[in-house]
């Protein structure tokens, strides 16, 4: 499952080309079997998102790619409420036994550099705590690159979901692994 905020959910795009979507494919591709359901709802905040965990990642999950955080950051929520929130989120996806990808946000750099150095700490620290596979930032390659972005330069467009396809696609695959070895042993 994607659990995630309008990066996920694929805000402006086609079904067919919103994140979870194009990786499930790209993994089918490759010969897994996957099913990847799109738990991604635009303009979600971590607060947001703890609310609404017990019901959008229901029984039986297995693992969850967790993008959450652009939302807080646009705010300008603290980060250590923004930590708090995506421990929760962690720790109760783990007591589950959900294998976690912690998919990493990088604050705006003009929210100053003592905001945006605690908030780009919050995944790393977190994926150390919890032992989780991570992606330091979900948009590497694609923020900042015109072509890559729908006009609000905000949100990918159906290429820019590509290029974030191809880069947590190794992660991706280690998730994969991952619940491949509990399930063996």
């Amino acid at each position: 499952m994607a659990f995630g905020d309008s990066l996920t959910a694929g805000y402006g795009l086609a079904p067919q080309d919103a994140f979870p979507n194009k990786l499930a494919a790209v993994l089918r591709a490759k010969g897994y079997d996957v099913t990847i359901a799109n738990a991604g709802v635009s303009g979600d905040t971590t607060s947001a998102a703890l609310s609404r965990l017990d019901w959008s990642v229901p029984a039986g999950t297995e693992a969850v790619i967790l993008e959450f955080g652009a939302n807080d950051a646009f705010r300008g929520v603290a980060p250590a409420i923004v930590s708090q929130n995506l421990d929760e989120i962690i720790r109760r996806l783990k007591a589950r036994n959900v294998e976690v990808l912690l998919a990493g946000m990088y604050a705006p750099r003009n929210l100053g550099t003592d905001y945006y150095s605690a908030f780009d700490a919050i995944y790393p620290a977190l994926a150390k705590k919890y032992g989780l596979i991570l992606v330091p930032f979900f948009l590497k390659g694609v923020a900042g690159v015109p072509d890559l972005n729908q006009a609000d330069g905000i949100h990918p467009t159906a290429a820019g979901t590509d290029v974030v396809v191809k880069v947590m696609l190794p992660s991706a695959e280690a998730l994969i692994q991952r619940v491949r070895g509990r399930k063996a042993s």
